[in-house]
């Protein structure tokens, strides 16, 4: 309701401001013809090509909107990373374990060899 109050008004004005316009160029003798055509090219221009503080409006209520689900994805992408971070984090220290006893084992059989290999010398 108070979009098409608004609307109403904001015609109202543009049609004030056309007939200003056109009562202006009869004025200096612009043919009547000529001068409707101007105000008829106005009017068409100032419908289809310049933004009005509404549009600008709905724009930037799109663009939080917009900017809002932005955020919110960008912070779902953050917690699976996060999360694949954590399970990275978890199977590097498994596999440090794993090396560490790998190495172990390494070594004493390394040095059994060569306690073995010293004996038979």
């Amino acid at each position: 309701m108070e979009y098409g109050r608004y609307r109403r008004r904001k015609v109202a004005a543009r049609m004030d401001y056309l007939y200003t316009l056109y009562d202006a160029l009869v004025s200096i003798n612009v043919p009547t013809d000529k001068a409707r055509a101007v105000v008829e090219a106005m009017e068409r221009d100032m419908g289809t090509t310049l933004a009005t503080k509404n549009d600008l409006l709905l724009l930037d209520q799109k663009l939080l909107r917009i900017e809002q689900r932005l955020d919110s994805r960008c912070e779902a992408i953050e917690q699976r990373l996060e999360a694949v971070k954590h399970s990275l984090e978890k199977d590097m220290e498994v596999l440090k374990s794993s090396m560490i006893v790998r190495l172990g084992s390494i070594q004493v059989v390394t040095i059994g060899l060569l306690f073995a290999a010293l004996k038979l010398t």
